[in-house]
């Protein structure tokens, strides 16, 4: 893909309290064939990516008010937002302020004074690369399956918009966290008895994505799981008594005693209007999947 293909319609947002700077890089991009939008300030940069919707945002890291790395985490936490490539330009060469360009959400950084050839490459390629990835998520949300990105700190980075309608209420980042950590093929987890999340790795620098997929259940068992209440023990419990596990298998797999195990299954026995192992077992079923 040449650089004409890439910049046809892109716009990027710079970002910096030093008109020079500004003046030279908004004219460099013009001239390659962007749609530049300028900034002064981070609080002025977030009121125009309200107005303007735009591909990339070239940041300055030290700026009077909203600091760069400030304005970047706000718009990482707006899901509108979070998808956009951040690359910081900063004079700050130090490993904890590089470090601290990528845990607020940037995907790059160029040293000030800027090279010009070298901003322009970085440039392209994170537009490339966003559009690319953007295509292919919403593919996957074509496909059937959603996609949820998760950054370093178990935050959500981006989510497909199947994926979004799916996910009525928010995780907590330990329990994205946790599925991240889940060896497992695929993990579903209580309050979400119909969905299987799979864990396929980076995708980014810090990012992992997940792919969710949807599984139809029989409308009483699916009424029973949502109106349970399950604990998210109760839950593990259930899902390895689903998987033929005797009590003594599943107390020595979750590091509990059997007998707590028996106390569990009779909290899960009440909650879903079952008396026997086997019909539990028939509806944690489903969490298993």
């Amino acid at each position: 893909m040449n650089e004409s293909n890439v910049t046809s319609r892109s716009v990027v947002l710079i970002v910096d309290d030093d008109p020079r700077s500004l003046g030279m890089l908004y004219e460099a991009l013009e001239q390659a064939g962007y749609s530049v939008v300028v900034a002064l300030d981070g609080a002025t940069a977030l009121d125009r990516l309200k107005l303007v919707s735009v591909d990339a945002v070239l940041l300055d890291a030290v700026m009077p008010g909203l600091s760069g790395f400030e304005t970047c985490v706000q718009i990482k936490a707006n899901p509108v937002l979070a998808h956009l490539p951040v690359i910081f330009m900063t004079g700050l060469s130090e490993t904890q302020h590089i470090v601290q360009a990528f845990e607020s959400g940037g995907v790059d950084y160029v040293v000030k004074p800027i090279k010009v050839e070298e901003a322009l490459a970085r440039l392209q390629t994170h537009i490339r690369n966003a559009k690319e990835v953007r295509l292919a998520r919403d593919a996957v949300d074509i496909a059937g399956f959603g996609v949820v990105v998760i950054d370093s700190q178990g935050r959500v980075a981006w989510q497909s918009p199947q994926a979004k309608q799916w996910l009525t209420r928010d995780f907590t980042s330990e329990q994205w966290l946790s599925i991240l950590a889940s060896n497992a093929e695929q993990l579903s987890l209580p309050g979400y008895p119909d969905l299987s999340f799979r864990n396929l790795g980076l995708v980014g620098l810090g990012e992992s994505m997940l792919l969710l997929a949807k599984h139809d259940l029989p409308s009483g068992d699916m009424t029973r799981l949502q109106n349970a209440s399950l604990t998210r023990r109760e839950s593990e419990v259930l899902s390895w008594l689903a998987k033929g596990k005797t009590n003594r298998d599943i107390a020595d797999i979750l590091g509990m005693s059997p007998r707590t195990v028996n106390k569990h299954l009779e909290h899960i026995f009440d909650k879903l209007g079952v008396e026997t192992r086997t019909a539990a077992a028939a509806i944690g079923a489903h969490l298993s999947k």
